[in-house]
C-alpha cells in the first residue's frame, strides 16, 4: 500500500467515526428534544430520524466509493472506466444528500425557529451547499477523467 493513499484511507476512517458517533448518540436525542420543543409536531420526529439516518447511510456509501477509488489508485488503474463509475457514484451520493436536506429544510427551519437557534439553520444550509460543491467537483473530475481515458485510448491506437 502506498504512503499517500494510506494517509487518505486513514483520513476517510477518521471522517466516518464522528458521523457514526453522532448517529448513535446525538441524533436520537435531537429527535426527542424536537418532540419536547414542539409537541404539536412531535409526530415528525420519526421522518426526521429516517431522513438523518438515510443521509448518514448515503454518506458512508460515498466514503466507501472514495475508498474504492483510492484502491484503484494503489493498483495503478486510476485511468479506467471503473474510476469514472466511482466518481459518478460519489456525485450521485452528494446529490442525494443535497436532495434530502432540501426536503427536510422546512423541518430544520421549524426546529431552529422553535428553539430560537439560527445555528441549526446555518448547519443545514452548510451541509446542503457542501453536498452541492462535492457533486460539482465530482462531476468535473468525472468529465476530466473520461476525457483523459479517451485521449489515452487514442494514443494507444496511434502508436
Amino acid at each position: 500500500m502506498k504512503r499517500e493513499t494510506l494517509f487518505l484511507k486513514v483520513t476517510l476512517v477518521i471522517m466516518a467515526l464522528p458521523i457514526l458517533a453522532l448517529c448513535i448518540f446525538v441524533v436520537p436525542q435531537i429527535a426527542e428534544f424536537f418532540a419536547e420543543l414542539v409537541p404539536n409536531w412531535a409526530f415528525l420526529r420519526y421522518p426526521f430520524l429516517v431522513g438523518l439516518y438515510a443521509a448518514a447511510l448515503i454518506y458512508f456509501a460515498a466514503l466507501y466509493q472514495t475508498m474504492k477509488l483510492l484502491t484503484y489508485i494503489d493498483k495503478d488503474t486510476a485511468f479506467s472506466e471503473a474510476s469514472v463509475s466511482v466518481l459518478k457514484n460519489i456525485k450521485l451520493c452528494a446529490i442525494l444528500i443535497g436532495t434530502l436536506f432540501v426536503l427536510f429544510m422546512p423541518l430544520i427551519f421549524l426546529m431552529g425557529d422553535a428553539d430560537d437557534a439560527p445555528g441549526v439553520i446555518v448547519i443545514g444550509i452548510g451541509i446542503l451547499f457542501g453536498s452541492v460543491v462535492i457533486a460539482v467537483f465530482a462531476a468535473v473530475l468525472q468529465k476530466l477523467l473520461h476525457n483523459a481515458i479517451d485521449i489515452k485510448s487514442e494514443n494507444d491506437l496511434t502508436v
